[in-house]
């Protein structure tokens, strides 16, 4: 099955950036579904965003209510790597991030899960 790799992670400033990666290890990454998901300390993990295939080119990007307007979700197939660009961070968005492959019928729940990269927001 595909590996995934998520790269990206570290320490930032409250208010700050930062954009995480996943690369998969296989061209099949093209037109597959993919999200990213989070597990912030003693909570279980959640949905963050994902890209629906559409057909074609096209993916439709989703993302959970507390993201939303913060975070974007895009992918490069050419280089088989998805990426969450966060911004406006705040401590609550610190957690270990994951990619995943989810299916078209239910994106918000993953499998096949990378190893994650922890994300640390300071105050």
């Amino acid at each position: 099955q595909v590996q995934l790799v998520e790269s990206g992670g570290g320490l930032v400033q409250a208010g700050g950036s930062l954009r995480l990666s996943c690369t998969a290890s296989e061209r099949t990454f093209s037109s597959a579904n993919m999200g990213w998901f989070r597990q912030a300390p003693g909570k279980e993990r959640e949905f963050v965003a994902a890209l629906r295939w559409s057909g074609g080119s096209i993916y439709y990007a989703y993302y959970a209510d507390s993201v939303k307007g913060r975070f974007t979700i895009s992918r490069d197939d050419a280089k088989s790597t998805m990426y969450l660009q966060m911004s406006s961070l705040k401590s609550e968005d610190t957690a270990v991030y994951y990619c995943a492959e989810v299916d078209y019928s239910d994106y918000r729940t993953g499998r096949n899960w990378g190893q994650g990269t922890q994300v640390t927001i300071s105050s």
